[in-house]
């Protein structure tokens, strides 16, 4: 379909016949994203309020259905990759948002970290160069002033104001040290989350040398510190909350952090889309 048929089509929105516009608003959604200039342009034309709110609304339909696309395309990938999985989630929000953007932001800081590592340093001694860059240099930290907002779980705010949650922190954190080489995986703790250093992942999934809290600016745990953490949080004792999680799990966690956000601001529009989202993510397996 050329622009002037999209055009022709747009203009029959405003045929007062129920009928017709439910007919013409499935056609224009199921022409997908590239229609979307289209629709704003015309919206920026008219002086018809109506209309106006029907393209808005048909944008938003679009858009959607556009996230439940490439969400649904992630979680049937083999891979999982983590910072896609966060860039879908954010670009809900964000329509705009490119993932290149995040991945070259991402490049950079590993490029900082990458010029003073060398294959003699131990596991606990690059960590420690790590947490220098990214804590100390790059000032990331943990927003504990505004944690409940949802914006600390767009993985592009937190790249952008250096601030974020246990999760978002801990998604840049896994990212960053996948990317230099290091078997960094996340833990999905009730009630918080971390990063563990593994020894050898292929050999023994739980085979952890270290836990790192990227929201306390990188501190390394041992288990033992955090086994008597969760016994005073008053948290269930579960081994499987120690052993590493896959990438679906942890975009799991995200969208209900996000979910949580928007149901204290009282968001229901907002908790609605989210809660499809994490519908598609629920109950599958994943790899890391």
């Amino acid at each position: 379909m050329d622009a002037s048929e999209i055009k022709a089509l747009i203009s029959l929105l405003e045929d007062p016949d129920d009928e017709v516009n439910s007919k013409v608003s499935e056609i224009i959604r199921s022409q997908g994203v590239e229609i979307i200039p289209i629709l704003e342009k015309t919206w920026e034309q008219s002086a018809d309020e109506k209309l106006q709110e029907k393209i808005e609304d048909l944008i938003q339909d679009i858009h959607f259905n556009y996230i439940e696309f490439l969400l649904k395309a992630w979680v049937e990938s083999d891979t999982h990759d983590l910072l896609e999985g966060a860039y879908i989630v954010a670009r809900l929000q964000y329509p705009d948002l490119q993932y290149q953007y995040l991945a070259n932001i991402i490049d950079d800081l590993k490029q900082d970290i990458w010029l003073e590592l060398n294959p003699n340093l131990t596991a606990l001694e690059k960590i420690r160069i790590m947490n220098h860059f990214l804590f100390n240099v790059h000032k990331f930290s943990g927003n504990v002033y505004n944690i409940y907002s949802p914006h600390n779980s767009y993985v592009n705010q937190v790249l952008e104001t250096k601030k974020g949650n246990p999760v978002s922190l801990s998604i840049v954190y896994i990212c960053i040290a996948q990317k230099l080489g290091m078997p960094v995986y996340g833990i999905n703790l009730p009630r918080n989350f971390l990063a563990a250093y593994l020894d050898d992942y292929e050999a023994m999934p739980d085979n952890i040398l270290f836990y790192i809290n990227p929201f306390n600016k990188g501190a390394v745990v041992s288990r033992n510190e955090l086994e008597t953490f969760m016994v005073q949080q008053g948290m269930e004792s579960d081994s499987k909350y120690l052993k590493p999680c896959t990438n679906l799990e942890i975009i799991q966690r995200l969208i209900l952090n996000v979910i949580m956000a928007y149901d204290k601001m009282g968001y229901k529009e907002k908790i609605n889309d989210f809660q499809k989202l994490l519908k598609i993510v629920m109950g599958k397996e994943g790899n890391m």
